[in-house]
This record gives structure tokens, C-alpha cells and sequence, in this order.
């Protein structure tokens, strides 16, 4: 009973995060060809951003942090037969490659290197927003184990066992999962894009407040609401399993 009710409330998730793709690809056009909003806003030049800025820093590196949710999702699909859990991994991967797509168009439409300027680090355009301080997740947990990496407690930005970013999963975390199987593939992958899901939304909760470009400012609301929707998605079917998000 409970995991029908779960599949229910997935459903609705999707059909949500659906949606909110749907109406940030139709911003994303309608920015693009400086059709905007009716505000007076019609300059594409007023739109481009610089290649410093939040609007720029966030389509590089939430890109980034999308493709390792993609991989996760993928790996995952593999691992076990739990049909909730290959749903949502195919949910996941397609939303994300999705935006993912959206963002990196962003950057070829603003002529912007997908690379960040002077070696900047990842996350430093949030700034001011406390962020970019944000360390990776750690590698402690009911079903994490003790062969996590050691690098993935490490700050963010730090690269340190291939954690850049908030939230990211570590080289050895990935690894772990590719060797899991069944409940317990499934029980570390959603621990995993649970810490994942919470650093995407700040990152996104950042470019809601500091971009400029509305479209992008749109489609990181959407992100924010969508990836909200999972996380409770993903408590409920870690609770299934006799497990929990990581501290």
C-alpha cells in the first residue's frame, strides 16, 4: 500500500517537473529573441549577460552538477529492477539532461565560454549568498559506508576525489554504487541524489536571487520547486527501505 501510494505521489512530481520544463524551454525561446515579457525589455543586448556574472556561473556549473545526476541515474537503472526506483532515475535523467541542455544553449547563445573565466572556482559567482563555502557531502550514513572516499567530506571547489560542487557525489561514491546491487543500490542512490538534489537547490535558490536574465531566473524557480518535490519523494522511499537521508 505504502509503495502504491508513493508511486502516486511520483507521478504527480513528474507531471510537475514536467511542466515547469515546459514553460521555462517557452521563456528560454522567447528570451532569446528578445521577445521578453512586453517590460520594454525587447534589446537582446540589455540580456547578455557577462562572463563573470550569476547568470553565466550558474549555467556552468549547474550543468555540471546536472550531468553527474544524469550519470547516477543511469548507473542505478542498471543496478536494480525496482520499477519506482528506475522511474524516477529516468525521471531525473531526463529533466536534467533536459535543462542541462537549456543551459549550456544559454552559454552558445551569449557567446560565453563554457569554462570559467581566469580559473575561477565553482560556485564563486554566489558569493555573498554563503554558498560558495558550501563543503561537499559527507561520507558517513546508514548506507554509505565506510568505502566512501575521503574526498568527499571536502570542501566544494576543492576537486578533491572529483568533488566540485555541493551536493556532488566523490569518485569512490560513484564507484561504491556502481558495485551495489538491488535494495542496496537503491537505498545509496537516493541517499546520494538526496545530497544532490539539496545542493542543486541552493544553487538554484542563489540564481533565483542574483541572476538577470528572467528566463534563467524562471527556469531555477522550477528547478528550486521540482527538486523540493523529490527530495520528499525520495525520504518516503528511502523510509521504505528502513533507511534515511544522510546526516
Amino acid at each position: 500500500m505504502e509503495r502504491r501510494k508513493t508511486r502516486r505521489v511520483r507521478r504527480a512530481a513528474g507531471a510537475a517537473v514536467a511542466l515547469a520544463l515546459l514553460f521555462a524551454g517557452a521563456a528560454t525561446v522567447a528570451s532569446a529573441r528578445g521577445d521578453g515579457d512586453g517590460s520594454g525589455a525587447g534589446d537582446a543586448s540589455v540580456r547578455v549577460p557577462g562572463a563573470s556574472s550569476a547568470d553565466a556561473g550558474f549555467a556552468r556549473d549547474m550543468a555540471v552538477h546536472h550531468q553527474q545526476a544524469v550519470e547516477m541515474s543511469f548507473i542505478v537503472r542498471d543496478r536494480t529492477d525496482d520499477e519506482d526506483v528506475r522511474r524516477l532515475a529516468y525521471d531525473i535523467a531526463n529533466t536534467q539532461a533536459n535543462q542541462r541542455g537549456m543551459l549550456l544553449g544559454w552559454l552558445d547563445l551569449w557567446e560565453l565560454s563554457k569554462v570559467a573565466p581566469g580559473g575561477e572556482p565553482p560556485m564563486a559567482w554566489m558569493a555573498g549568498t554563503g554558498g560558495h563555502e558550501h563543503g561537499g557531502h559527507g561520507s558517513g550514513g546508514t548506507e554509505a559506508g565506510s568505502e566512501a572516499g575521503s574526498g568527499a567530506g571536502s570542501g566544494a571547489g576543492s576537486g578533491a576525489d572529483g568533488v566540485l560542487m555541493a551536493g556532488m557525489a566523490s569518485r569512490s561514491e560513484l564507484a561504491r554504487l556502481n558495485r551495489l546491487d538491488g535494495e542496496r543500490a537503491e537505498v545509496f542512490f537516493l541517499q546520494l541524489m538526496t545530497d544532490h538534489h539539496k545542493g542543486g537547490v541552493d544553487m538554484a535558490e542563489a540564481c533565483a536571487s542574483l541572476c538577470s536574465v528572467p528566463a534563467e531566473q524562471r527556469l531555477a524557480r522550477g528547478m528550486v520547486e521540482g527538486q523540493q518535490s523529490e527530495l520528499g519523494l525520495m525520504r518516503d522511499m528511502l523510509a521504505e527501505r528502513g533507511a534515511e537521508p544522510r546526516p
